[in-house]
């Protein structure tokens, strides 16, 4: 599946942002997203590389089941969990980060992630070797495999950060949130915090 692009008709972009999904999404979803972002930015939205039955996407897979059995006791933080085929995801979104480098260069490079893409994208600056980006935007995220990325927080030392969410998401706990703010704070990371009044960003 291609990557749709948004704001992708100003003739001197300031940056390039790939915009990464959430859980049982499509990237063409993003697209209200995209228009958030700075006007002046190329926003490339990659696929995820798992495909459910009724056509949507995930970058690793979720028993749905499962998760929503867990939800119903109330929002949840993914700290201590280890999702299984992260390799994968990470490897598909470094393709990713690849082919948009390679159709601009030069321009600096920003991973944004809603929910389960903003925890890849945490997650692939951390684990995957050749990764790197210029910031970092994180919109209703959680930790993951926290004792894992633990030991390689330093790698997102000096990294400029912006974290969102809300105080009434029903999915990931505002306290998820606030625990990606702390741990990205330790880090050494350049955080900027907007939480709001909501449910998803």
């Amino acid at each position: 599946m291609s990557s749709p692009a948004f704001n992708a008709t100003d003739p001197a972009p300031r940056c390039l942002v790939l915009l990464l999904h959430g859980l049982t999404m499509l990237p063409q979803t993003m697209q209200a997203f995209a228009k958030v972002l700075e006007p002046q930015a190329l926003v490339c939205c990659p696929a995820g590389p798992v495909q459910y039955p009724d056509g949507s996407l995930s970058w690793w897979p979720v028993d749905l089941a499962k998760r929503e059995a867990a939800l119903a006791t109330g929002p949840v933080d993914l700290a201590q969990r280890s999702p299984k085929e992260r390799a994968r995801a990470r490897e598909a979104l470094h393709e990713a980060v690849r082919a948009a480098r390679a159709q601009h260069p030069g321009l600096p490079l920003v991973l944004a992630g809603f929910s389960q893409g903003g925890m890849l994208a945490v997650d692939y600056l951390l684990q995957h070797p050749d990764a790197q980006a210029d910031a970092l935007a994180l919109m209703s995220a959680s930790r993951i495999d926290l004792d894992t990325w633990q030991p390689l927080l330093p790698r997102l030392a000096g990294l400029p950060v912006w974290v969102t969410h809300g105080r009434l998401d029903n999915d990931l706990a505002f306290s998820a949130g606030e625990g990606l703010r702390d741990m990205l704070h330790t880090a050494g990371a350049h955080v900027q915090w907007q939480p709001f009044d909501g449910g998803m960003s």
